[in-house]
Protein backbone atom coordinates (compact mmCIF):
# COMPACT_ATOMS: atom_id res chain seq x y z
CA UNK A 1 0.00 0.00 0.00
CA UNK A 2 1.35 3.59 -1.11
CA UNK A 3 2.01 6.34 1.35
CA UNK A 4 -0.44 9.40 0.59
CA UNK A 5 2.47 11.96 2.78
CA UNK A 6 5.73 10.66 3.04
CA UNK A 7 6.96 13.61 4.90
CA UNK A 8 4.34 14.12 7.32
CA UNK A 9 5.23 10.32 8.02
CA UNK A 10 8.77 10.78 8.93
CA UNK A 11 7.98 14.45 10.82
CA UNK A 12 5.46 12.11 13.02
CA UNK A 13 7.99 8.95 13.55
CA UNK A 14 10.06 11.95 14.86
CA UNK A 15 8.08 13.16 17.15
CA UNK A 16 6.94 10.32 18.70
CA UNK A 17 10.67 9.00 19.07
CA UNK A 18 11.12 11.97 21.29
CA UNK A 19 7.73 11.95 22.84
CA UNK A 20 9.26 8.49 24.17
CA UNK A 21 13.07 9.54 24.38
CA UNK A 22 14.37 7.24 21.62
CA UNK A 23 18.14 8.11 20.93
CA UNK A 24 17.14 7.43 16.99
CA UNK A 25 14.82 6.71 14.73
CA UNK A 26 14.62 4.94 10.85
CA UNK A 27 12.24 6.31 7.93
CA UNK A 28 12.01 4.81 4.35
CA UNK A 29 14.41 7.67 2.37
CA UNK A 30 13.63 10.06 -0.45
CA UNK A 31 14.89 12.74 -1.60
CA UNK A 32 12.68 15.34 -0.34
CA UNK A 33 12.76 13.38 3.10
CA UNK A 34 16.59 13.96 3.17
CA UNK A 35 16.96 17.68 2.07
CA UNK A 36 14.50 18.37 4.83
CA UNK A 37 16.80 16.41 7.46
CA UNK A 38 19.99 18.39 5.85
CA UNK A 39 17.70 21.98 6.79
CA UNK A 40 17.06 20.35 10.50
CA UNK A 41 20.74 19.48 10.71
CA UNK A 42 22.29 22.55 9.29
CA UNK A 43 19.83 24.38 11.80
CA UNK A 44 20.74 22.29 14.53
CA UNK A 45 17.88 20.27 15.19
CA UNK A 46 18.89 16.72 14.87
CA UNK A 47 22.32 15.41 15.29
CA UNK A 48 22.29 14.02 12.38
CA UNK A 49 21.31 11.14 10.29
CA UNK A 50 22.77 8.64 7.36
CA UNK A 51 21.40 6.42 4.33
CA UNK A 52 21.78 2.85 4.31
CA UNK A 53 21.06 0.23 1.79
CA UNK A 54 18.63 -2.39 3.18
CA UNK A 55 18.61 -4.34 0.10
CA UNK A 56 18.79 -2.93 -3.64
CA UNK A 57 16.26 -0.60 -4.39
CA UNK A 58 15.31 0.21 -0.57
CA UNK A 59 17.03 2.61 1.29
CA UNK A 60 16.09 3.63 4.60
CA UNK A 61 17.21 6.94 6.96
CA UNK A 62 18.57 6.41 10.40
CA UNK A 63 18.03 9.58 12.13
CA UNK A 64 19.97 10.60 15.35
CA UNK A 65 17.71 12.65 17.46
CA UNK A 66 19.45 15.32 19.61
CA UNK A 67 18.20 16.12 23.31
CA UNK A 68 19.36 18.96 25.84
CA UNK A 69 19.54 18.27 29.85
CA UNK A 70 17.25 15.92 29.35
CA UNK A 71 14.51 17.43 26.95
CA UNK A 72 14.23 17.14 23.63
CA UNK A 73 15.53 19.68 21.52
CA UNK A 74 12.39 19.92 19.13
CA UNK A 75 8.94 20.84 20.74
CA UNK A 76 7.00 21.27 18.20
CA UNK A 77 7.19 19.76 14.51
CA UNK A 78 3.99 19.77 11.99
CA UNK A 79 3.09 19.51 8.50
CA UNK A 80 1.87 22.92 6.94
CA UNK A 81 1.17 21.98 3.56
CA UNK A 82 -0.43 18.58 3.15
CA UNK A 83 -1.49 16.33 0.31
CA UNK A 84 -4.53 18.10 -0.19
CA UNK A 85 -3.73 21.26 0.74
CA UNK A 86 -0.82 23.10 -0.61
CA UNK A 87 0.11 26.47 0.64
CA UNK A 88 2.38 28.63 -0.68
CA UNK A 89 4.10 31.77 -0.45
CA UNK A 90 5.73 34.81 -1.24
CA UNK A 91 9.29 35.87 -0.07
CA UNK A 92 7.55 38.74 1.27
CA UNK A 93 4.59 36.33 3.49
CA UNK A 94 7.06 33.74 4.61
CA UNK A 95 5.91 33.22 8.04
CA UNK A 96 7.78 33.25 11.10
CA UNK A 97 7.59 30.79 13.87
CA UNK A 98 7.23 32.13 17.32
CA UNK A 99 9.31 35.53 15.77
CA UNK A 100 12.12 33.65 14.67
CA UNK A 101 12.86 31.55 17.72
CA UNK A 102 11.48 28.28 15.24
CA UNK A 103 12.04 27.70 11.15
CA UNK A 104 9.59 26.83 8.50
CA UNK A 105 10.99 24.71 5.86
CA UNK A 106 10.52 25.67 2.29
CA UNK A 107 10.77 24.20 -1.07
CA UNK A 108 11.98 26.77 -3.65
CA UNK A 109 13.33 26.66 -7.13
CA UNK A 110 16.65 26.68 -5.49
CA UNK A 111 16.13 23.62 -3.39
CA UNK A 112 14.80 23.35 -0.11
CA UNK A 113 15.89 25.60 2.94
CA UNK A 114 14.95 27.21 5.94
CA UNK A 115 12.78 30.40 6.13
CA UNK A 116 15.77 32.65 6.76
CA UNK A 117 18.08 31.12 3.89
CA UNK A 118 15.11 31.91 1.50
CA UNK A 119 14.54 35.60 2.54
CA UNK A 120 18.45 36.09 2.27
CA UNK A 121 18.18 34.28 -1.54
CA UNK A 122 14.91 36.33 -1.91
CA UNK A 123 13.10 33.39 -3.04
CA UNK A 124 9.43 31.91 -1.47
CA UNK A 125 7.64 28.23 -2.33
CA UNK A 126 5.59 25.69 -0.67
CA UNK A 127 5.78 26.09 3.11
CA UNK A 128 6.84 21.85 4.00
CA UNK A 129 6.55 22.13 7.96
CA UNK A 130 7.73 24.33 10.95
CA UNK A 131 9.62 23.17 13.74
CA UNK A 132 10.32 24.78 17.07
Amino acid sequence: MSMSDPLGDMLARIKNAQRAKKSDVVSPASRLRENVLEVLKREGYIAGYEKTNVRPGIDELHIQLKYYEGSAVITEIYRVSTPGRRVYSSVKDLPRVYNGLGISIISTPMGVMSDNEARKANVGGEVLCQVF
